[in-house]
């Protein structure tokens, strides 16, 4: 029940906005001497740069070794680019079209970027949020254990068997199919019961604390056996806990306002 990614290209408008934060060019790559020079044509320094964002990896230091790994890869690109248009390659309508989308995706990235530094999130805003979000009502979180079998008939044994004493985890193990719970005796994660189909949502909310369901359960999965482990009220964590990912979610408001004013004022057919 999870969502699945958006795709990248030209939805960057939704993704995280964590390239945002990348450093800018130096103006030392800009001006210092080419990394190399390939049949007369010069590799400019500032494309080693950027390479290198790209290969280095997370929060290790540069070396030696990563700068003749990109020295060397700059190479063969400007070597195979090099050939691919010498035999007219870039004149292919698909490779030009492919060409012209990834430029344009890297524009839009830069004006987004531009866009979210000259609009900075402020304290206020972020106060405002999480005062919001404290004065939203929030439902109980529910900790459930289930075993999901393939017919009525198997969820009345395993309620039979709950009833002759057998342990729910035991029996979850052994007959349950649902693979991300069954392996700990059934045990789902704190969860507000909307997240769960209509069906098995009824059911919990209609148990006390330790009680097991009587019925076998039917859902578009099948029968469930579900035992309510525990019940707790949330609480909003502090400020502090939560600022990074309320000025995440107000930077992707600002992408969408971008958007929504660049749309506003085009004329689309």
């Amino acid at each position: 029940m999870r969502l699945a990614p958006l795709s990248a290209l030209l939805l960057v408008a939704l993704a995280p906005l964590a390239q945002a934060q990348a450093p800018a060019a130096t103006p030392a790559a800009e001006t210092a001497k080419p990394v190399a020079i390939v049949n007369g044509r010069e590799i400019p320094a500032l494309y080693a740069e950027l390479v290198k964002r790209e290969m280095a990896p997370q929060g290790q230091p540069e070396n030696g070794q990563l700068d003749a790994r990109v020295k060397e890869s700059l190479i063969n690109l400007e070597l195979l680019s090099r050939a691919a248009m010498d035999k007219g390659l870039d004149r292919d309508p698909r490779l030009a079209a492919a060409i012209d989308i990834r430029r344009k995706d890297q524009l839009a990235k830069a004006y987004l970027e531009d866009y979210v530094k000259a609009h900075p999130v402020t304290d206020a805003e972020v106060q405002a949020l999480y005062d919001k979000a404290k004065t939203e009502a929030v439902g109980p979180e529910y900790r459930a254990r289930h075993i999901l079998v393939a017919t009525e008939a198997e969820a009345n044994k395993v309620i039979a068997d709950l009833g002759k004493k057998v342990k729910f985890e035991d029996l979850a193990k052994k007959h349950s199919k649902d693979p991300g719970s069954a392996k700990n005796g059934g045990q789902l994660d704190w969860a507000d019961r909307r997240v769960f189909v209509p069906e098995f949502s009824e059911a919990l909310a209609r148990l006390k604390k330790g009680e097991t369901t009587r019925t076998p359960v039917k859902t578009q999965f099948g029968y469930h056996v579900i035992r309510l482990d525990d019940v707790r009220q949330p609480t909003l964590p502090p400020l502090d806990a939560v600022r990074g990912e309320i000025v995440r979610q107000i930077q992707q408001q600002r992408v969408r306002d971008a958007i929504q004013a660049v749309r506003g004022g085009a004329k689309i057919e």
